[in-house]
């Protein structure tokens, strides 16, 4: 196993140092963060030597179901959205990460094997994690600054969800724009972590370029479904805290 990696916690320690310096408050954040990240990549490069080795369809997708259970667990703690968190969370990672996971296994993109199934299911359903999150509380407050407009729409008889169209529009918007952002900056500002991987490991820079713009698009699709997802599942929950809220 290799070490030398061990030395660039040093840009740990300095931020650390300057978050103290500095009063920022971040110091235990950021150790206990790192420390963890250390922790669960190590535990991920053994339990990954066992399970590239799986062969069965059926332990693969069991896999991917996991991560889709974690994510929903984790976004219930990001996003609370009151009893019905872990659900919303739940089917929106999971729609949305399964639509495009098996349209590209369709198209022949993704084949089904270990090392190309479970990396690029990871990221798929990490980045529907991220957009979900972000579009969720967007959502919520557009809802809660908005809610005498959506009130008076709705008592002129306009209908829940096209009263609470402008909200999720903006939300989705919002959500989608570091997704956006990077399919601006790529191979301009930086070069992406595929791309990255697959040259150092020797392979052709034509071929590593295609692989990413697949993953890159897969990136796009995902966020755009999570995000509407997102607002689909939980605009009852939101709306319903929203008029609570307001009656309080």
């Amino acid at each position: 196993m290799q070490y030398s990696f061990l030395a660039s916690y040093l840009l740990i320690i300095f931020a650390l140092w300057y978050s103290r310096r500095e009063q920022f408050g971040l110091e235990k954040t950021i150790l206990t963060n790192s420390i963890l990240a250390m922790v669960q990549l190590g535990v991920l490069g053994y339990a990954l030597v066992y399970l590239f080795k799986m062969e069965h369809p059926a332990l693969l997708f069991f896999v991917l179901t996991g991560m889709v259970t974690f994510g929903a667990y984790t976004a219930k703690k990001r996003s609370p959205l009151g009893e019905e968190s872990f659900k919303i969370a739940f089917f929106t990672l999971g729609a949305s990460s399964g639509i495009v996971f098996l349209s590209m296994m369709a198209f022949g993109v993704i084949h089904m094997v270990p090392h190309e199934m479970i990396p690029i299911g990871g990221m798929i359903i990490g980045n529907a994690l991220n957009v979900y999150t972000q579009s969720t509380e967007r959502f919520r407050a557009e809802v809660k600054n908005t809610i005498e407009t959506i009130e008076g729409m709705v008592a002129l008889g306009t209908p829940l969800k096209e009263a609470l169209s402008f909200a999720s529009k903006a939300s989705v918007k919002a959500s989608m724009i570091p997704t956006i952002n990077m399919l601006q900056t790529v191979g301009i500002i930086h070069i992406p972590g595929i791309t990255t991987g697959m040259l150092l490991a020797g392979a052709d820079p034509l071929m590593a370029i295609s692989y990413q713009l697949a993953v890159m698009y897969m990136m796009v699709a995902v966020a755009l479904l999570s995000a509407v997802f997102s607002t689909f599942f939980s605009y009852r929950v939101i709306i319903g805290a929203a008029f609570n809220g307001q009656n309080n």
